[in-house]
């Protein structure tokens, strides 16, 4: 009688262990797209990242511009797991983001150069810190715009320039 109180009580806690498991199953975080991180930009020129997926969770951090290169981890619902340039990550809601891609030039000052292998003339030269529009990245150059300004810049000097 002893064995048979033990077995149902074990019974009985595996069976709350695996109806627990299946109830938190779909609140977990999902990864993007399978198990592939991908990028996006911040959509509004006011985008608050916080601790947590959810309105009320505190703000660690608000970008106060629009196009700002970031990397979206993990989604959860409408919050994106987001990383910056820096490394802080935190939860945007969706809405504030689109999938145009940026970048943001690291590093020391940079060259954009006429042409998409890098050779060409010599159009301008960007500082650290400039943030523009990426496009294709061919042969360690990626066409990049900043404010009209169109040409072809270093994918190692360009943050957002990498594989997610």
């Amino acid at each position: 009688m002893i064995v048979n109180l033990a077995l149902r009580t074990s019974a009985a806690l595996a069976a709350g262990a695996a109806l627990l498991f299946a109830i938190a199953q779909p609140v977990m975080a999902q990864t993007s797209s399978g198990d592939e991180a991908y990028w996006v930009s911040t959509s509004k020129a006011k985008a608050n990242m916080r601790v947590g997926p959810g309105r009320d969770y505190r703000i660690s951090w608000t970008y106060v511009r629009k196009g700002v290169p970031l990397k979206v981890l993990r989604v959860m619902g409408g919050w994106r797991l987001v990383e910056d340039k820096d490394g802080s990550r935190g939860w945007i809601l969706q809405q504030f983001l689109n999938r145009e891609r940026a970048g943001i030039v690291t590093g020391s000052i940079s060259e954009m150069r006429a042409n998409k292998d890098g050779s060409g003339s010599l159009l301008w030269r960007v500082e650290p810190g400039v943030i523009g529009k990426l496009g294709e990245c061919e042969t360690q150059w990626c066409a990049f715009e900043i404010e009209g300004r169109k040409g072809f810049i270093r994918a190692d000097n360009v943050w957002g320039a990498q594989k997610p």
